[in-house]
């Protein structure tokens, strides 16, 4: 008869075989079809918290030690709102005339005006390498003029007298 054993259960049958002395970490990694690596990770949360330390745990960080202070924040938002017309930029020169220590970025400051909802999100520029270029392959395959006021744009070349475009 066949047994289906969840996660945590075969995690401690793993554990508990290595413990025993009944087999080697690698035979035991081998078996369980894991890294050795994953097999001392559980080993280790074993013995700090006995089979509870052996359930996925959450993979969110603890802490986010880049993230702008929330202090800093609610003032972007309160300079804002008492000034509409300012950007992120502005914001930023008037936060550094008050000292701000920490003083975030200026797409951090954009983030932080469209997540409470002040600005609305623009799309964002093209790259430089989805223009297209005007060159070609072959000489004078392609012409360019330049007009400037109304009529016609008159072209003069060395050897030619004089060539009329219309």
């Amino acid at each position: 008869m066949l047994v289906e054993l969840g996660l945590v259960e075969q995690r401690y049958q793993a554990v508990l075989e290595v413990l025993n002395n009944a087999s080697t970490v690698t035979d035991v990694a081998v078996r369980f079809g894991v890294t050795r690596q994953t097999v001392h990770r559980w080993l280790r949360r074993y013995a700090a918290d006995g089979i509870a330390g052996l359930v996925d745990g959450s993979a969110r960080p603890l802490s986010c030690p880049h993230q702008m202070p929330p202090e800093v924040e609610a003032r972007i938002i309160e300079l804002r709102r008492l000034n509409p017309g300012w950007g992120p930029r502005t914001i930023l020169f008037g936060l550094e005339a008050e000292r701000v220590s920490l003083l975030p970025g200026r797409s951090s400051d954009y983030r932080c005006l469209v997540r409470h909802g002040l600005i609305e999100p623009e799309a964002r520029r093209r790259k430089k390498a989805d223009y297209k270029r005007w060159e070609r392959s072959r000489a004078m395959e392609l012409w360019q003029m330049d007009v400037v006021g109304g009529g016609c744009a008159h072209l003069f070349w060395p050897h030619l007298e004089r060539v009329v475009l219309v």
